[in-house]
């Protein structure tokens, strides 16, 4: 499949599936879309360039608190000594500062660090979270490949986790595999929901998976399926109304655009809901 297939060019209000994630019910802007990963825009961030990044915009007191915990691993136990430092930078960056990169890198270096399943399960998921509501293609992409690498790690250690597999194939979507194309992660998800049709986030990855790949009939069913099982997935709801767009149901997209928008409380993008529903109508 060519790669320009996996793109998938957005309208004004296009998909809107970022909105919602974490609580964040503002409007995407214009031109948002879902973009997959091509060969191209590979990532090569580095976490330093990151925390550069990051460290621009804190205050001197936060800077020198930072690099003091930065500096606090001595010699000894280091890997223990590393756990508590990368806690406490995780907690820091959190809720002293509000950056989401720096918190969650440390939060999943510790995990990786503590050989937890859990807590690296939590931090690749919340990885695939955040970046979906991210427009920053680069950046998007580097959250795909710390996502990977958690959920390799991960499935180490349970190579039976359903949930950690489907979102190992979900992170090819964003660049995570490099060169390989989306349908190798789609073909691990597709194994899981072989094994459990009633595993929602595998369908929902699947419709996610089709409607990039712009296989717009088979990502309506997913999307369809998903929202029959769970009513209130707002963004489930969303990408079934972009997924019906694309595939020239005008009528139906336009249907679900209000569905959506019965969930929202957001008074901006209601109104920019409306807007995309006067250009379906």
């Amino acid at each position: 499949m060519n790669k320009q297939q996996w793109i998938v060019t957005g309208s004004a209000m296009a998909l809107l599936a970022g909105l919602f994630f974490l609580g964040r019910d503002k409007p995407l802007s214009k031109g948002t879309a879902v973009q997959p990963h091509t060969e191209d825009t590979h990532s090569v961030l580095e976490i330093s360039a990151i925390l550069t990044e990051a460290k621009k915009d804190i205050t001197p007191m936060q800077s020198a608190r930072i690099t003091s915990m930065e500096n606090s691993i001595s010699r000894g136990d280091l890997v223990t000594q590393k756990i508590g430092v990368y806690g406490d930078l995780a907690t820091y960056w959190r809720d002293s500062i509000g950056n989401t990169l720096p918190s969650l890198w440390y939060t999943g270096e510790k995990a990786k660090l503590e050989k937890s399943e859990k807590n690296m399960n939590f931090a690749a998921h919340t990885y695939l979270e955040e970046l979906r509501g991210t427009e920053d293609v680069e950046v998007k992409t580097w959250m795909a490949v710390q996502a990977k690498d958690l959920f390799t790690s991960s499935l180490e250690l349970n190579p039976s986790n359903d949930s950690a597999i489907v979102g190992l194939g979900s992170t090819y979507f964003f660049g995570a595999g490099g060169n390989a194309p989306p349908m190798e992660g789609i073909l691990k998800i597709r194994e899981v929901a072989a094994r459990d049709s009633s595993n929602m986030y595998a369908q929902f990855m699947l419709g996610y998976g089709s409607l990039v790949s712009g296989q717009f009939d088979k990502a309506v069913e997913r999307f369809e399926k998903v929202i029959r099982n769970e009513p209130n997935n707002k963004e489930a709801i969303f990408l079934l109304a972009e997924a019906c767009e694309r595939s020239g149901d005008r009528k139906k997209a336009a249907y679900w655009f209000g569905v959506g928008r019965s969930k929202v409380d957001n008074p901006d993008v209601i109104r920019a809901i409306d807007e995309k529903i006067k250009t379906l109508q």
